[in-house]
């Protein structure tokens, strides 16, 4: 019996593997909020919200159908709080952007991962990159000028709470559940929280053109990107992957200018180069290490 070494296993490509997943997951969550956005005249806040999780958890139950087998008790429990979560972050940060900007929202909502990055890391980049990072955040929100909702930022800040337990929870499912059926039962568990906390009062709003334009949305965000989340964080330590997450509020802050037409300033532009270059730092270094495989 051969027992491969830890060194043999843990490679650049599968950081970098793991780092095109979650970017590849932030660019479709930022063009779905800023879609989300869209629509939040016509049926509010709550109702873009719950449109996205409704369908999502109808087309994940469908599409993978979980079998009991994939499934111990502690892990189904695990999907069901992780369900939880999703439900509680999609919610306060919809209730968020329509108080503030999607990029000030973002990078608020940043300082979950941020803490999950600086409680989790390792080593001289345990606060070189979230260091950068939270740099870049504070020159992109701008504190200072107090033009910023107070209750945006509440619920943008209980929303990074809740996206830090997201996070911790998503990899602990990948671990447990064999490929996504673990979001096959998160999501319908989020779509039944919202429907039982915001349901009422916005299905009456829905119209069958809206009620379409959810469907797509809810395979842009959230389908694809936290399927890609669960995967990236099967690759990449909690710690890389939460710095890596500074990339969110610079995307961000370029849809918010493409789309929205939010536009940014000196200080805005100045804070994304620091975000990027702390997910940048932080991908490079993030392989998280695998089990040994054992050989003949």
């Amino acid at each position: 019996m051969v027992r491969v070494p830890f060194n043999t296993l843990v490679t650049n490509d599968q950081a970098r593997a793991g780092a095109l997943m979650a970017v590849g997951s932030m660019v479709c969550v930022q063009f779905g909020l800023a879609i989300a956005v869209t629509l939040i005249d016509e049926i509010g806040v709550e109702g873009a919200a719950w449109l996205r999780l409704a369908w999502a958890g109808i087309l994940l139950l469908v599409i993978v159908r979980p079998r009991r087998v994939a499934f111990i008790c502690s892990s189904f429990l695990m999907c069901v709080l992780l369900g939880i979560v999703t439900a509680a972050v999609t919610l306060l940060f919809m209730a968020a952007l329509d108080r503030i900007p999607l990029g000030t929202a973002s990078a608020l909502e940043f300082l979950g991962p941020l803490g999950v990055a600086i409680a989790r890391g390792h080593g001289r980049g345990r606060l070189l990159w979230p260091g950068a990072a939270a740099v870049g955040v504070v020159l992109l929100t701008q504190p200072w000028s107090g033009t910023v909702d107070p209750v945006g930022v509440a619920y943008a800040l209980a929303a990074a709470c809740c996206w830090a337990g997201y996070i911790l929870l998503t990899q602990r499912v990948g671990d447990e559940v064999a490929g996504i059926n673990g979001l096959a039962v998160s999501m319908p568990v989020a779509g039944l929280i919202a429907t039982l906390t915001v349901g009422p009062a916005v299905i009456d709003r829905m119209t069958p053109q809206i009620l379409l334009i959810g469907l797509g949305l809810a395979v842009l965000l959230p389908v694809v990107p936290f399927a890609l989340e669960l995967l990236a964080l099967r690759r990449l330590t909690t710690a890389a992957f939460g710095t890596l997450m500074s990339l969110e509020p610079a995307l961000a802050m370029v849809v918010g200018l493409l789309v929205l037409h939010q536009v940014p300033g000196a200080l805005a532009i100045a804070g994304i180069g620091f975000v990027v270059a702390a997910g940048a730092g932080a991908a490079r270094a993030g392989a998280r290490p695998p089990v040994p495989l054992e050989v003949g």
